[in-house]
């Protein structure tokens, strides 16, 4: 089975939950990137790794061109409802199904860390857009920058080992990984930003929903019970419990503002 194959199905174990409890949460990313972009009706934008499709719902609403790419027919299934007429297509990041410099901007918030090689993925990305264009690349910080992770830990206890290289979380956050395929792909760093997206809970409840839609977690039931890995993230949340029923967890990522 492919990557996307894999991901695509982890991903689309409870797309609602998501779209609900985590996709919110990056909302700091999507803002900063528009602000970068200053997106205008004549520029178009292809959303690699659309999700439920909140950011190209933002993008749409500038009158840009948007088209969504996703591994995931549950996230997409949300994206088509949120965006009724836009398209939204269950593809590859590695193998994109554009024609060469096709649009002005590319953006990957969340999804090149998944690819089954980053490098292709980029190189794909590269590919499809315009001289000149721009591309943001938004990923987790290094784990040990976000509280977030001693959930996604706590996940991954369930899991055997993975094998060196698979795809995940961290998979890119390590000094100066992205900069290295940048670089051998000839892609112009502009700027790098840390990015703080704290996740807020309003109960116990939402907070294990939102880390049972997410991929580790549909990962950890082929190897435990539903009860087991809600009962992980249960207990690793109770570090972030401020008062009555509220949840707070600080978390970091990183913004890459890139020119081809």
């Amino acid at each position: 089975m492919s990557t996307k194959q894999v991901q695509g199905t982890l991903w689309s174990t409870a797309p609602n939950h998501w779209s609900t409890f985590f996709e919110p949460f990056f909302l700091p990313l999507y803002k900063k990137t528009l602000a970068a972009f200053a997106l205008q009706e004549e520029h178009s934008l292809l959303d690699a790794g659309c999700g439920a499709g909140m950011f190209s719902h933002m993008a749409i609403s500038t009158g840009a061109q948007v088209i969504g790419i996703d591994a995931a027919p549950g996230l997409l299934k949300l994206a088509r409802e949120r965006n009724p007429g836009h398209n939204f297509l269950e593809e590859d990041l590695e193998a994109l199904p554009f024609k060469d410099e096709t649009f002005d901007f590319v953006t990957g918030f969340n999804s090149f860390q998944y690819a089954g090689s980053f490098s292709n993925a980029l190189a794909e990305a590269k590919r499809v857009l315009k001289t000149n264009g721009k591309m943001v690349i938004c990923i987790w910080d290094k784990a040990e920058a976000s509280e977030a992770t001693t959930v996604l830990k706590a996940i991954g206890s369930l899991l055997p080992p993975p094998p060196p290289g698979t795809p995940g979380p961290f998979a890119l956050s390590e000094d100066g990984k992205v900069e290295q395929v940048l670089q051998s792909l000839n892609l112009k760093l502009i700027s790098k930003e840390r990015v703080s997206c704290p996740f807020l809970y309003y109960s116990h409840g939402d907070g294990i929903k939102s880390f049972m839609s997410t991929g580790p977690a549909a990962s950890a039931l082929n190897f435990a019970s539903k009860k087991l890995v809600e009962q992980s993230i249960a207990e690793a949340l109770k570090p972030y419990h401020l008062t009555e029923d509220l949840y707070y967890l600080q978390n970091s990522f990183l913004l890459f503002l890139v020119e081809k």
